[in-house]
């Protein structure tokens, strides 16, 4: 995740998924029924035998945050995976002089590195795009010509929500969603911040797409494991004096025990 942030959709005329304070509580998401109820889907039929996964990140830890259980159930299940990272997530630390870009342009790919060997995957494949952190405009522009070369049939690709309220995630989300309605694949969606702006019963969200992926014991740990790679969001700046990117009260809405995606 990178720092920050409020958004204007295309074609709204008011900003209506604000990131802003602390959000709504996972208490409160916990309290809504109808999110234990979501039905389920399971890794295989989000990923039939032959397909393979491609995660497109954003930033280094959204692949994780967002469907770290995932991917560990699909390597269980001898899934071919491919985690694109769009940015390298260097600006999650504005103005700072411990994490200036060129020191998290090293570190935050090596996290995501650590944070895939500790969700065990097996058959996993890494591509780094290096396009401008918090440049949304130019991610939108440039990424789905830049996914032609990775994309192929019989993927299912999975990225951020496309009206998820951080605008490198919708961009990302847009292009994305471009590229593989151009090649006739499926496209799914993850939500990340939406937890963050949203409410239950939020007329915002597509209820009725969500699905869980319920994670077993010992994947929701491994996944608990990998998040603690991302060192770099998880202290406070010193040199700022800022919060850290990933507070305790935003990795409660992301490390649940299940994930939700958007088919």
């Amino acid at each position: 995740m990178a720092n920050l942030i409020t958004q204007r959709s295309p074609g709204e005329t008011a900003i209506d998924r604000i990131i802003s304070g602390k959000g709504t509580p996972e208490s409160a998401w916990q309290g809504w029924a109808r999110l234990n109820a979501l039905p389920e889907v399971a890794p295989s039929e989000l990923v039939p035998l032959g397909g393979r996964a491609v995660v497109v990140a954003p930033h280094p830890d959204d692949e994780v945050l967002g469907t770290g259980g995932l991917l560990a159930l699909l390597s269980e299940i001898s899934r071919n995976l491919l985690v694109i990272a769009v940015t390298d997530g260097t600006a999650s630390h504005p103005n700072s002089t411990e994490w200036p870009p060129e020191r998290l342009a090293r570190v935050r790919p090596q996290e995501t590195r650590a944070a895939l060997q500790r969700l065990h995957l097996r058959q996993v494949q890494v591509a780094r795009l290096g396009l401008q952190d918090g440049d949304p405009e130019r991610i939108e522009a440039s990424l789905s010509g830049l996914l032609s070369a990775y994309l192929q049939p019989g993927d299912i690709v999975f990225t951020t929500w496309r009206y998820d309220g951080h605008p490198d995630h919708e961009a990302a989300g847009r292009a994305v969603h471009s590229a593989a309605q151009a090649l006739d694949l499926p496209c799914v969606e993850v939500p990340l911040w939406t937890w963050h702006w949203a409410s239950p019963d939020d007329t915002r969200v597509p209820w009725s797409r969500a699905r869980r992926i319920v994670l077993d014991n010992a994947t929701h740990a491994r996944k608990l494991r990998a998040v603690q790679a991302f060192r770099s969001q998880l202290e406070p700046d010193t040199a700022t004096g800022q919060a850290p990117v990933l507070p305790e009260h935003v990795l409660a809405r992301l490390t649940r025990p299940f994930e939700v995606v958007l088919i």
